[in-house]
Parts: structure tokens; C-alpha cells; sequence
């Protein structure tokens, strides 16, 4: 598995001594678990959004971005997911990185300062040539979309 610096800078490194470090937490994880840095417990009200603060500013390795991808078992337990999901972090962006979250429950959810909230995934990234054509090559799916193989086993083409 190859290994790109990912450069973490504690915006006031003596308030954020007692968080961890983003870190991967079994073997083959692509995720690195990052914490909350809320100064005081918050209250996710069923519908709300916040913006939760990490503590911290990276510098990522031009080719490549940070995605701020949701927890599953904050996601399936508590409905509490990451609003833009996947967020980007860019590898010019120099500011606190910061995860939106939106409880999409009917109960409230409390988020306290280490709480773990959201995980970090470093990915390669490809940009676009854009090639303005006269028509696009056919395929056999052309334009079905949303929906146009059905649900079950049955209604797949």
C-alpha cells in the first residue's frame, strides 16, 4: 500500500494537546478517523446541521484531495452523516478543516469534544480535459438513468 504525506498542522496545538491525531484504526482501513473539537457538548437536533470543528489545517500533496466521508456505525446507528458527502478538502485549501453534519433522525444527538465524527480518505485526482463533440457514441443504456433497472433481482436488464 503506498504511503503520501499528509502534512497536520494543530491550529492552537496547547487548547487541541488532548485529541488524537487522525488515525487509521484496523490493518487495510482507508478511512482515518478524525475527532471533534468542540470546546462544550452539542446538541444535533433532529434536521440540524453544524459545522463541528477538527482543530487542525492540512497540506496535501498536489494529485491528490482529503474526502470527508461519514462514520458508518454515527450513519446507520444515529443518522448522523456528513451533509456534503463526500466533502473535499483540496490540496490548496490551508484553513481548519471542519465536517458538516446533519442528524437525518428523529431523536437528538450529542456530540462531545474526541467524540470520533467523520473519516478521512485520501484519494488521487484526476482532472478533466474537456472535449466539446457535435454527438455522443451510443451505448446500450444511452440515456436511462435513475431508476431504469429497477429494484429487484427480477427487474434487472
Amino acid at each position: 500500500m503506498e504511503e503520501v504525506e499528509l502534512c497536520l498542522c494543530w491550529l492552537d496545538p496547547e487548547k487541541n494537546s488532548d485529541l488524537a491525531l487522525p488515525a487509521y484504526h484496523s490493518e487495510f482501513a482507508s478511512g482515518m478517523d478524525v475527532q471533534a473539537a468542540v470546546s462544550a457538548p452539542l446538541e444535533l437536533t433532529p434536521g440540524r446541521i453544524a459545522m463541528i470543528p477538527s482543530g487542525f489545517a492540512v497540506a496535501i500533496v498536489p494529485g491528490y484531495e482529503l474526502q470527508v466521508r461519514p462514520r458508518s456505525g454515527l450513519a446507520i446507528k444515529h443518522g448522523i452523516t456528513v451533509i456534503n458527502t463526500p466533502g473535499t478538502i483540496d490540496a490548496d485549501y490551508r484553513g481548519e478543516v471542519k465536517i458538516g453534519l446533519i442528524n437525518l433522525s428523529s431523536t437528538s444527538f450529542v456530540i462531545r469534544r474526541g467524540d470520533r465524527i467523520a473519516q478521512l480518505v485520501l484519494a488521487p485526482v484526476c482532472r478533466a480535459a474537456v472535449k466539446v463533440v457535435a454527438e455522443l457514441d451510443e451505448t446500450g443504456r444511452q440515456d436511462g438513468g435513475f431508476g431504469h433497472t429497477g429494484v429487484g433481482k427480477s427487474d434487472v436488464r
